[in-house]
């Protein structure tokens, strides 16, 4: 097939590039470079750069494209509350510019990189696709707007959409893995005290509900992530949007992040524990039991294996 990839200069979406690369499809990259890096554009992927609103209507117009993958998002929570029309612009309206490209296109498909943010503070865990959706930040509730978007799409002018809904990746696949300018993701920041960039990891609580009295969080390997896209961009459906949650179903507390990057390392890692913050729940894992059912999808790498080629990543830069 030949795909469309936006974001796919990025983490995620330079994995999944490069997965579709290796099975055999062609792959055009739509990545206005903001927080992206040419480098991570997989060899053999052509890169056009721009953004959605400008040039996804040229891109794909008259080109003959299968699908599209949509990973260019803005996704920091802390920049979305200080800055939410950034993110409704960029999140929002410039997917909406892309779907509409899509259908003057003539393009039937999409797989949308969403997030389990969109659920915000849950009722109960393992969370489901049932549960109810209320995003506690206008990171979330932007890829909510585009989950809608999806659906409306699919109903009005056929389309087939799946959105894929996970926490926190983790992990890399070669030459591919996390280089955010501002890096929020505890793993990769734990690895960098590990190097001697840090003075200690700050672990925000030990007296929650959990076995070690640290936060649980869900981790899926960058590789397991890329490979459930490729399930979904064989799952979509004219006429149809279906979601799926991607998570362990169990997830991991910060204190055995902490212990696994430890072992990795060789390293000690300080680490001291730090007042609770302020909407912490303590406990976000999502369930991929439908998933599992539907596409034949579960995760195969655990924490160590994140961890370690995480750490391979870093140390090779």
């Amino acid at each position: 097939m030949k795909l469309l990839v936006t974001g796919g200069a990025g983490y995620v979406g330079s994995v999944v590039s490069a997965l579709l690369l290796e099975a055999g499809h062609e792959v055009v990259v739509l990545d206005d470079l903001s927080t992206g890096h040419e480098d991570a554009v997989p060899e053999g992927a052509r890169l056009v750069r721009g953004t959605l609103r400008d040039t996804a209507a040229d891109v794909l117009g008259g080109a003959g494209f299968d699908a599209v993958l949509h990973f260019a998002a803005k996704s920091l929570v802390g920049e979305s509350v200080e800055k939410p029309g950034l993110y409704w612009d960029k999140n929002l309206g410039e997917s909406l510019a892309l779907l509409d490209a899509m259908r003057v296109a003539g393009v039937p498909k999409i797989v949308f990189s969403s997030t389990a943010a969109t659920y915000g503070e849950p009722e109960s865990t393992p969370i489901l696709e049932t549960d109810p959706t209320r995003p506690t930040n206008p990171y979330g509730a932007s890829k909510l707007a585009i989950d809608t978007a999806l659906a409306e799409y699919a109903r009005l002018h056929g389309l087939g959409g799946v959105s894929l809904r996970y926490f926190n990746v983790a992990g890399a696949y070669g030459r591919h893995g996390e280089r955010h300018t501002v890096e929020t993701h505890l793993i990769p920041n734990v690895l960098k005290i590990a190097q001697g960039d840090g003075d200690a990891v700050k672990m925000f609580g030990d007296d929650y509900p959990t076995p070690d009295g640290t936060c649980v969080r869900d981790y899926i390997h960058v590789t397991d992530l890329g490979r459930a896209h490729l399930l979904a961009l064989n799952a979509c459906e004219p006429g149809t949007h279906r979601i799926f949650n991607l998570g362990s179903g169990t997830g991991n507390s910060v204190r055995e992040v902490v212990e696994v990057c430890r072992a990795v390392t060789g390293r000690e890692i300080p680490a001291e524990v730090a007042p609770r913050r302020a909407g912490d729940p303590a406990v976000l894992v999502a369930s991929s039991e439908k998933i599992q059912a539907e596409l034949g999808w579960k995760p195969e790498r655990d924490l160590r294996a994140m961890v370690d080629d995480a750490w391979t990543f870093l140390r090779s830069r």
